[in-house]
């Protein structure tokens, strides 16, 4: 489905026939001039953050993201998961961003919004080129994503983890094979991604396991099964988060839950407003990712318990860019670093 969207002055026009029914994905370039995304929430572990696509095929009904594609003027419901706007020069601005005398190397997320390995990514290698260029320079960066397309880059991976320069978090919301074709309706099946953390930890590149999002009456009780099967194939940390439905999210997933589990909509939703302070979206840093109330108390608990009886850590090991070499455009790297 396609939701309105906020920002009403801008609207994308469908070809006849193509809407509301299924479509195919389109892409859209986009012409940024940089690569590098900063920001300031206390709630996330860093502040800046490399993300080669807009929009994700993997169509995950909960994202938090899908209203970010409001702002291009596109629906946070299909469009968000069809409409792809791609980076394709992402590694040349990322190697100009690094070569810059004033660039001073900081931690990167990739992603932080949509995922860097959704499906368009196995034949764009838009990620791929972007993380050639980081290994090269041996800077710091830490990936999440739900696709086994990771295993693809181990080569560089596994050079920056030579130099402490990386960590990745797989995320697995259930080993439940059909609700996870539900939930998460492109992305790997949970099999798959325990293989990628299987072949990440074989590598020598650390390794952990995002349970998120933890959504109440549909997965939370799968925890403890989750992190001992994360452990078995190689995790060594693990994290999570509850589900937060902002915007025009709680319009698509109560859709979904209509679709899939109507007899547990009013349940599911009903206990979400309880952790998010009586809302879906908590308006508090440090309370949305983690909920308030007892369920969010209990998940906590859990989730404490889960992860000492596997013996994992809840941090990941940290990264480092100490040593950050710059490239030269010319495609020669800095000496003497």
């Amino acid at each position: 489905m396609n939701t309105e969207q906020r920002f009403s002055q801008l609207h994308v026009q469908y070809d006849e026939g193509e809407e509301p029914a299924k479509i195919a994905t389109k892409l859209f370039k986009d012409h940024s001039s940089s690569v590098i995304t900063r920001h300031n929430s206390p709630d996330l572990p860093f502040s800046a953050s490399l993300n080669p696509y807009r929009g994700c095929e993997h169509g995950c009904a909960y994202c938090y993201a899908r209203p970010t594609h409001e702002w291009l003027g596109f629906s946070a419901g299909v469009d968000f998961e069809s409409r792809i706007v791609i980076k394709e020069n992402a590694p040349a601005l990322l190697r100009a961003e690094l070569a810059n005398e004033k660039y001073v190397p900081e931690n990167l997320s990739l992603s932080g919004v949509t995922d860097p390995y959704q499906p368009l990514e196995k034949k764009l290698e838009i990620t791929r080129g972007c993380l050639a260029v980081l290994a090269e320079c041996r800077h710091p960066v830490v990936l999440i994503t739900k696709n086994h397309l990771i295993t693809r880059d181990v080569d560089h991976l596994a050079t920056l983890a030579g130099f402490q320069a990386t960590a990745a978090y797989i995320s697995i919301t259930t080993l439940d094979a059909d609700l996870a074709r539900k939930m998460e309706p492109r992305a790997s099946s949970p099999k798959m991604r325990l293989q990628a953390i299987r072949t990440l930890a074989e590598a020598g590149i650390p390794v952990g396991v995002s349970i998120a999002p933890i959504i109440p009456g549909l997965n939370d009780s799968e925890i403890p099964a989750i992190m001992a099967a994360a452990k078995e194939a190689g995790a060594q940390f693990a994290g999570y988060t509850v589900v937060r439905l902002p915007f025009s999210v709680k319009e698509v997933f109560s859709l979904w839950l209509e679709e899939h589990f109507p007899g547990m909509k009013d349940k599911v939703l009903g206990r979400i407003e309880e952790t998010q302070g009586r809302t879906l979206s908590h308006g508090d840093f440090g309370k949305r990712l983690k909920g308030v109330g007892v369920w969010s108390e209990q998940v906590a608990q859990l989730f404490k318990v889960s992860l000492k009886r596997a013996g994992m850590l809840h941090r990941r090991p940290e990264v480092t860019p100490i040593h950050f070499r710059r490239p030269q455009l010319g495609g020669q790297m800095e000496l003497g670093l």
